[in-house]
């Protein structure tokens, strides 16, 4: 009887492990794998990094700035690189976002100009990370996630006049800013 209890636990166990991890890939796991590869740079931002001292914050403003943690930035520059590898590169990052766990929030651009999309992992009121992923054939892609603590989607939107008012610490941006240029 204790045998059959003990065997019933582990494969218990056992099943729990096997279907609790993801089998697909994820973006941390893109993230990880092409840091430090050639054509990409990352960078981690925290929200100390944006002064906003000096900017009058609404309530929910205030509370929006507040659940955010980090900002973590990956970019892939095409002119490190070849067209075959950026259509790779891309397809990538695409398949990964067409994850059913991904919600779309907002998406926009054109095929001249370049394209964006804004998803999101959790619920719109507790957004468990936020997902910009912008491309262009000429410059590359950019994602970013915002990672935090019970953010909330339109609270976070309420952030984007603030960011314009904000100080930065432009020495810290140099490989971002390079991509949008």
């Amino acid at each position: 009887m204790i045998q059959s209890i003990k065997k019933s636990i582990v494969m218990l166990l056992l099943v729990t492990t096997f279907t609790s991890c993801n089998q697909g890939p994820t973006l941390q796991t893109y993230y990880v794998d092409n840091e430090l590869k050639p054509g990409f740079a990352s960078f981690d931002v925290p929200t100390s990094f944006i002064n906003v001292e000096k900017v009058d914050l609404t309530e929910e403003q205030e509370e929006a700035y507040n659940s955010v943690d980090k900002l973590n930035v990956l970019t892939f520059m095409t002119e490190d690189t070849n067209a075959e590898e950026y259509k790779l590169e891309l397809a990538k990052v695409n398949t990964i976002l067409k994850d059913s766990k991904y919600e779309e929030l907002i998406r926009g651009g054109n095929p001249k100009d370049g394209k964006f999309v804004v998803k999101f992992l959790g619920d719109l009121d507790n957004v468990d990370e936020l997902i910009l992923f912008g491309h262009a054939k000429n410059r590359g892609f950019i994602i970013a996630r915002v990672l935090g603590d019970d953010m909330n989607a339109n609270k976070l939107i309420s952030l984007s006049s603030v960011l314009e008012k904000a100080d930065f610490d432009e020495n810290q941006l140099n490989g971002l800013t390079d991509f949008f240029k």
